[in-house]
């Protein structure tokens, strides 16, 4: 709740100049400006209760996410800017909802050029902003991805957009993740480093099929 106070401002301004056997005296009327206060609206309890339910009821966004609960098999594709050979990898995704069926949690574990490989994901979808929002960590780094996107019913894709320090360069870098839903049971995302002038790379893609 914000309130704007009034604002009252007075000025006075007095003009005197004297003469020999002559004084005269001007005097400016003082003059007030008075600034209308604006006041929100208090929404009554019952309106505030409302909306917090509507904020932490799932909806039908959640239950297209509760839809992935399952264990995948997953095909991961890496391209590196000076080598046109990609690298492959695999991994299994497990998927389930928690708190309630608010959030989709993702743990993902494999092999990675001989190194054990482990990473976490959750997803929400946030009723308020009407977005999904992603966070990604794993035991190649220390930092979070956090991103914001998009459903499109049309291509069946949640468009992701985010930031991130590369390590290599110290510098913070944009990414963009796209998943495509091909069947209830395949899946595709595509992971994009974007450069200082907007240029896409592609650096990664995962196919995923859920195991029966």
């Amino acid at each position: 709740m914000k309130t704007n106070y009034i604002y009252l401002g007075a000025l006075v301004l007095c003009l005197a100049s004297c003469k020999k056997e002559e004084v005269k005296s001007e005097t400016v009327p003082e003059t007030i400006e008075v600034k209308k206060e604006v006041t929100e609206t208090t929404p009554d309890s019952t309106t505030v209760a409302k909306a917090w339910a509507d904020y932490a009821t799932p909806s039908k966004a959640h239950e297209m996410l509760a839809k992935d609960t399952g264990t995948w098999d997953a095909e991961m594709t890496f391209w590196m800017p000076e080598s046109p050979e990609p690298q492959k990898a695999t991994s299994v995704a497990t998927y389930k909802m928690i708190l309630d069926g608010k959030y989709q949690e993702g743990v993902f574990k494999g092999d990675m050029w001989g190194m054990a490989f482990e990473g976490r994901g959750t997803t929400a979808y946030d009723n308020a902003s009407k977005q999904f929002i992603t966070t990604w960590i794993d035991n190649m780094g220390t930092g979070m991805l956090v991103s914001r996107g998009q459903y499109d019913e049309t291509s069946k894709t949640i468009t992701f957009s985010g930031a991130m320090v590369d390590p290599v360069t110290g510098k913070e870098k944009k990414v963009k993740e796209i998943i495509t839903y091909i069947d209830d049971d395949t899946q595709k995302m595509e992971m994009f480093d974007i450069d200082a002038n907007g240029k896409e790379f592609k650096n990664m893609e995962i196919n995923s099929k859920r195991r029966k």
